[in-house]
């Protein structure tokens, strides 16, 4: 049995890659939609969108969902949750999961993973997950965020570059490769007390250049405990591409 948690979804409409990402259709509902369905078809007590836009608010609230907004200033979606975690006064103790607003197709098993592994693992102040990469262009792609761990399954590192290093030759589009990158998970737990230690600690030059909010927490020495996702964890809508994707596999679905 999952423990109690809340699920935060921070969807703003500015994207650099995709504009209005949230809001693009995928077999007749916006993705924002489809992302809120599938946390609240897990074991959270509660399912909340952070924006900054009436656009998107007014979307979540035409399915039924609940919206709240958040300012415009916030770098990273963990400074947009820690927000709104303060406007429904959520207790220090209280675990959240950060569901990005563009993972499309994220089964509510996964959600609930998070939780759980925060509940058994007190110490643990941020968690997430991660899926392996079987291929070269998945390895290359900038728009995959890699993620190494060490033995303790705590984060080394995460990048868009592709890492570990592998010697090119060695590595084939068929998974043949000589170590096993994973691909980070845009899902994230937290310890509501974490959140407001998060959003104190200044934006470092790693997170900046790698465009990655979690390297914050590792700058500053924090820990981020990472676990295999247990089931296939869907698409990140990231680019045009992605969508289409997400679109075909949504038709494929309905066949």
């Amino acid at each position: 049995m999952s423990a109690g948690f809340s699920v935060v979804i921070p969807a703003r409409h500015g994207s650099t890659r995709l504009p209005g990402k949230a809001l693009h259709d995928i077999s007749g509902k916006p993705l924002i939609q489809h992302v809120y369905e599938s946390a609240a078809a897990s074991a959270a007590q509660q399912v909340i969108v952070a924006t900054d836009d009436e656009r998107i608010r007014a979307a979540v609230e035409a399915f039924g969902g609940r919206a709240v907004m958040t300012g415009v200033q916030h770098q990273s979606g963990t400074d947009r949750i820690a927000e709104a975690v303060g406007l429904l006064g959520l207790g220090d103790d209280a675990i959240i999961v950060n569901v990005q607003g563009d993972e499309y197709g994220l089964p509510p098993a996964i959600i609930e993973q998070l939780p759980a592994a925060m509940h058994e693992r007190p110490a643990v102040p941020m968690a997430t997950l991660c899926e392996p990469i079987s291929t070269r262009r998945e390895l290359e792609n900038p728009n995959i965020v890699k993620v190494v761990f060490n033995s303790n399954n705590l984060a080394l590192y995460f990048s868009r570059a592709p890492i570990p290093w592998c010697d090119t030759a060695a590595v084939t589009d068929t998974g043949a490769m000589p170590c096993r990158p994973y691909r980070h998970i845009g899902i994230y737990g937290y310890r509501a007390g974490f959140l407001k230690v998060f959003t104190g600690l200044p934006r470092c030059p790693l997170e900046q250049s790698e465009r990655l909010e979690q390297l914050r927490a590792l700058y500053h020495g924090y820990t981020v405990y990472v676990e295999l996702a247990r089931a296939d964890c869907g698409v990140g809508v990231d680019t045009l591409e992605d969508l289409e994707r997400a679109r075909t596999i949504a038709e494929e679905s309905r066949e």
